[in-house]
């Protein structure tokens, strides 16, 4: 046998769409092409199989080897399709044996040692594999494990190395298989920031539960060290707890960029982007579109600190997503839609000095000039619960 067909998946925003690894070794001058819209890091994939297989034990064939990705016109990225690409050169060179390679799906970074290491988005295609009615088994980096078992029914196979994957399929006892990982462990849930903690404010702590109860924007105006962001850290253990299908949404896209951990499952988000962020930061953006803070805060809550220190074009493209819950990003070559619902709290000064109003400190701002500063908060064109503080 010289081809070999396995499964993966790509990612395209929050859709991990299924994708053919097709393996096909030929005589010839060896050589090793991988085609299929792959970006550099797939490419980069032919030095880390060829590492990977050797140091396993296993020989490298001396024959021309095509890697096709398909369908075609699917961007690929990152180093998930390595793993697919290995066992489909062990599989056409019958060093493994290929029968059940068609029950399964694969994904996995390969290290020169052959080692897996963690990919991004696991969980979002343990996702795409439930909604597309897919009854395939996920082969997959025992760091993913948890994560992609998060899904419910999902069959996942953790692994190790790449020996181990191998020896899954060689193995003739139900002892020597990679042992199915069911369900992700319960883990305690981190307690959030307590609001008994905050001394007096009491009107700003009611204003606070009013915009949990509503779903309002908040925006609180005081003096520094009148208590606004230790308020707005503590406002996501006012909001009721996430249910499994939210949980899923938030962690789904938690997973894109590889920072979700078991830990924050079912925790509502909490981002607090630096006011030098750019628009591309914060609704998400890039050659291949990543999500921006506004959709790594989805069923949480987004916390604008210094709000009038924002650009004026940074804050304007908050506004459609505020509306809409989503937002959608459109590059020449491809389209992402990531979820995008969100609580946006957000603070500021009465003044640039910050002392318009003090009890003990003198405020040497213009009228003019604290006019201007202040226009800031309306600068969301949304109106928004104003909640002003005094020390």
């Amino acid at each position: 046998m010289s081809l070999a067909v396995l499964k993966s998946r790509a990612l395209a925003g929050m859709e991990a769409q299924e994708v053919s690894v097709e393996v096909h070794l030929a005589n010839g001058l060896p050589a090793f092409t991988i085609v299929g819209l792959a970006d550099t890091e797939v490419k980069e994939a032919k030095d880390r199989v060829r590492a990977a297989i050797q140091n396993g034990g296993f020989e490298f064939p001396a024959q021309r080897i095509t890697v096709n990705l398909a369908p075609a016109d699917l961007p690929k990225e990152s180093g998930r399709f390595d793993l697919p690409i290995a066992l489909g050169i062990l599989a056409a060179s019958r060093q493994i044996p290929s029968t059940r390679l068609h029950q399964y799906e694969f994904a996995g970074e390969l290290s020169l040692s052959g080692e897996l290491r963690p990919i991004r988005g696991a969980l979002a295609m343990s996702l795409a594999t439930r909604r597309d009615g897919g009854t395939l088994a996920f082969i997959l980096p025992l760091a993913n494990a948890d994560e992609a078992a998060l899904v419910g029914n999902a069959a996942i196979y953790p692994a190790q190395s790449l020996l181990q994957v191998c020896s899954h399929f060689a193995a003739k006892s139900v002892e020597s298989m990679l042992s199915r990982h069911d369900s992700a462990p319960l883990v305690e849930q981190l307690e959030y920031p307590d609001f008994a903690d905050v001394k007096g404010q009491l009107f700003a702590k009611r204003a606070l539960e009013v915009a949990a109860a509503g779903n309002h924007s908040v925006l609180l105006v005081g003096p520094p060290g009148a208590g606004k962001t230790m308020l707005a850290v503590r406002f996501p253990g006012l909001l009721p707890e996430m249910t499994d299908e939210e949980a899923l949404e938030a962690a789904a896209v938690q997973s894109l960029t590889g920072a979700f951990r078991i830990e924050q499952w079912k925790r509502r988000p909490f981002r607090s982007p630096h006011h030098t962020s750019s628009g591309v930061a914060l609704v998400g953006g890039g050659s291949v579109p990543r999500p921006g803070e506004i959709s790594l805060a989805h069923r949480g809550v987004l916390f604008l600190d210094e709000l009038p220190e924002f650009a004026r074009s940074v804050l304007d493209v908050l506004r459609e997503p505020l509306e809409s819950g989503r937002i959608t990003i459109s590059r020449a070559a491809r389209q992402a839609d990531f979820p995008a619902h969100f609580q946006l709290i957000a603070a500021m000064n009465p003044c640039p000095c910050g002392y318009r109003g003090h009890a003990s400190e003198v405020c040497r701002c213009s009228p003019d000039l604290v006019q201007r500063y202040q226009c800031a908060s309306s600068k969301l064109g949304r109106k928004v619960l104003t909640v002003s503080g005094k020390l």
